[in-house]
């Protein structure tokens, strides 16, 4: 097992050597992304073979996003007690186990069965990643690492349901369940030969279940901790409505294709890479109060151009729309490194342990969000739109009342 020691760590920091790490763990973290968006394109192909109405199709996102959520309070602090490597390595297997299952489900109950195991196994990556990257970084290096990482990672979301889409028209759904197997065994290999332990045996805490409980709640018990961890899942909520609701818009609003899921997820990309491109360039250089100031302008008046869009044209054109849900993706990515980064070092003795809380209250804000409320909001652009923009008005008043200089 390779292992990076402490004099390794300070000299890579000075010499910027770790962006094959980083582009490693970002491929790790699209793990995710790739589970959720490959098989929109599908929705109405497995609806119609288990005779699934819209509300049932839509929990294959539920049941997949909230054991990911949970999942992520377990692989942080055993991240922390056994080790990255050996964490991230065993997720991926049962990730690519799960995958198997999927693609021979024989019924709907199977699939959902399956689905929750790749859940909670497919977070790994992103849980475990943001610990490594702070066992390698400080500063605005660190920043500009959680950057770069987000901004490659960023694209899965963007170009899974393409990708799924041309599978599933070429060779049909349970193909594309097959591709996921493909990537799960595919990241196994990589991380076998490329991932280093950065968490040394001297650094690690002992596998105490009760200990780790407490440590959990020392973190989910700090008010400050749980605001941002709130703040920050309103506000990538906003940004996702329009990734929960991509069926509805590509199908049915725009009345386009199965393999034309680009058309929503190419201006996400473009504003999530944008986002992340300008959060790396601003490190060092602007307070991160100040940049996620600029980040919250940018994507409320995103949100309320598009509502005001929709609320005065009928049937707008489809530009328009693109660029305005792009103009959110990019003040969205402004505030995520911020938040992330300030919350780790919030507790700089259990870094792994408050991932796993912080991206817990994320990604379970946004799995509610998913099967509860974009559902309920999908009828209508004008509707995705206010919710876009509740969402982020909420994140921003959090943030308003909590952030304080340090």
């Amino acid at each position: 097992m390779k292992v990076v020691p402490d004099e390794l760590i300070k000299e890579e920091d000075k010499s910027g050597s770790h962006w094959g790490i980083a582009a490693l763990l970002a491929a790790l973290g699209m793990v995710s992304p790739f589970s959720i968006d490959t098989f929109y394109p599908s929705f109405p192909a497995i609806s119609e073979e288990f005779s699934l109405s819209a509300w049932q199709i839509q929990q294959t996102i539920t049941v997949y996003m909230l054991p990911f959520a949970l999942m992520t309070l377990i692989q942080g602090p055993l991240s922390d007690a056994l080790g990255r490597r050996p964490v991230v390595l065993g997720g991926l297997l049962i990730y690519s186990m799960a995958s198997i299952a999927c693609v021979f489900a024989p019924s709907f109950a199977f699939l959902l069965v399956f689905r929750a195991l790749q859940g909670m196994s497919a977070g790994v990556g992103m849980a475990v990643g943001r610990a490594i990257i702070r066992d390698l970084h400080e500063g605005p290096q660190a920043q500009k690492l959680m950057a770069t990482i987000s901004m490659i990672f960023s694209i899965a979301p963007a170009i899974a349901p393409v990708l799924g889409g041309w599978i599933h028209v070429w060779l049909g759904w349970r193909f594309v369940f097959g591709f996921m197997v493909v990537t799960g065994v595919s990241l196994v290999a990589l991380s076998y030969l490329l991932l280093p332990e950065t968490h040394p045996s001297e650094r690690r805490v002992k596998l105490d279940v009760g200990a780790l409980a407490r440590t959990l709640g020392r973190i989910a018990s700090d008010r400050q901790f749980m605001l941002f961890a709130f703040a920050l899942g309103t506000t990538f909520s906003a940004m996702i409505t329009f990734i929960g609701a991509a069926p509805a818009i590509v199908l049915g609003h725009w009345q386009l294709a199965e393999t034309q899921f680009a058309y929503v997820f190419g201006p996400l990309i473009v504003g999530i890479v944008g986002g992340s491109f300008l959060s790396g360039k601003l490190a060092g250089r602007i307070s991160g109060r100040r940049q996620i100031a600029v980040g919250y302008v940018i994507a409320l008046s995103g949100a309320v151009l598009s509502v005001l869009l929709h609320l005065f044209i009928e049937n707008p054109p489809i530009f328009p729309q693109q660029v305005l849900i792009g103009l959110v993706a990019i003040g969205v990515q402004l505030t995520m490194p911020i938040y992330a980064l300030r919350m780790l070092d919030m507790f700089p003795d259990a870094r792994g342990s408050a991932a796993s809380v912080q991206s817990c209250v994320m990604l379970g804000m946004a799995a509610l969000f998913l099967g509860a409320v974009v559902p309920a909001l999908s009828h209508s652009m004008e509707a995705l739109s206010v919710g876009c923009l509740a969402a982020g008005l909420v994140g921003f008043l959090i943030w308003r009342t909590v952030w304080r200089p340090g």
